[in-house]
């Protein structure tokens, strides 16, 4: 099988690309090597897959349709996990994030559409706003708390349309708090390993009782190969871990794995973070199998062996 992933020399990109290489897959990686953080981070992702006689890179941007045309030609599948990802930063980039989450998905649904290619859309827990806990694939979701969030619900609406007028196989998987090796330098997992083997401050937004559900990249990786499987012709499900942790007990996990007290400088609730994050993963375990296997303990344990390794930022 083909398969196509866009934003495949990313943090989920990338150790998708791994895991399918040894599975047997061709992969067919498209990422644009941006500046939302360094391009050379990513390059190193891919490095060891470039060997592989089964791994093609190109560097094109999903805004460039026309570009992209020529290369989804063959392609039986495509993982669109290519966006612009932050909440925060999308407070100041509102239109960035609205031309590559929005415009660059329906040029993505467009040539699924052109080459009878099924579609597997990476989207995230932030399209859930304040909503009941936990939260429910199959609720209304449609009171985001900032711009990346309602870019990735609309980007959902047209997998939907999609799916209803064209007859397209689309699965979106709605991602939680993901973390591992390879993270983003951004994240709040990747900051505080950082800053607390540094010997510096990490910030804390809140009283540190807000609950992510911290779910580790493999368990990840797994879910998008249960869903690659699957034959499903429209469905949203929740990849997580399904076990909040408060923040404060998450730094905890920290200081206890690197046996370094952290520096904590508590700062005001931030514009667009939610509270609690929980996925309901009933219907994940129903239709694709999936089952977390990697507690946070673990998880973090796994990310700061690698994060002593390999981190260069």
């Amino acid at each position: 099988m083909n398969c196509l992933i866009t934003g495949g020399a990313g943090f989920i990109g990338s150790n998708l690309s791994d895991k399918l290489l040894r599975l047997g897959y061709k992969v067919v990686c498209v990422d644009n090597l941006n500046d939302y953080y360094s391009p050379e981070t990513k390059k190193r992702n891919i490095e060891s897959s470039l060997s592989n006689k089964n791994f093609r890179f190109y560097k094109v941007d999903i805004e460039d349709k026309e570009k992209l045309r020529d290369i989804f030609k063959g392609i039986d599948i495509v993982i669109h996990l290519a966006a612009r990802a932050g909440v925060r930063a999308s407070f100041a980039e509102p239109e960035q994030y609205f031309n590559t989450n929005v415009i660059g998905t329906m040029n993505i649904l467009e040539l699924c559409r052109e080459n009878k290619a099924k579609l597997i859309f990476g989207s995230s827990s932030s399209v859930y706003g304040e909503n009941k806990i936990p939260f429910s694939d199959d609720s209304s979701a449609e009171e985001q708390l900032s711009p990346y969030g309602t870019t990735k619900r609309i980007a959902e609406r047209l997998c939907e349309m999609y799916s209803k007028l064209y007859g397209l196989k689309v699965i979106v998987l709605r991602f939680f708090s993901v973390y591992g090796p390879r993270a983003r330098p951004d994240l709040a997992t990747y900051l505080f390993v950082k800053n607390i083997l540094g010997g510096k401050k990490i910030n804390m937004f809140g009283d540190g009782t807000s609950k992510r559900d911290y779910t580790y990249v493999d368990d990840v990786v797994d879910g998008i190969i249960a869903a690659i499987k699957n034959d499903l012709n429209f469905e949203i499900i929740n990849i997580g871990d399904s076990n909040p942790v408060m923040l404060k007990d998450f730094i905890s996990i920290i200081e206890n794995i690197t046996r370094k007290k952290a520096i904590i400088e508590r700062l005001p609730e931030q514009r667009g973070d939610m509270k609690l994050t929980y996925a309901d993963i009933s219907k994940a375990k129903r239709l694709l199998g999936y089952k977390p296997k990697i507690p946070v303990e673990q998880g973090m344990k796994n990310f700061i062996e690698w994060y002593r390794k390999n981190a260069k930022e």
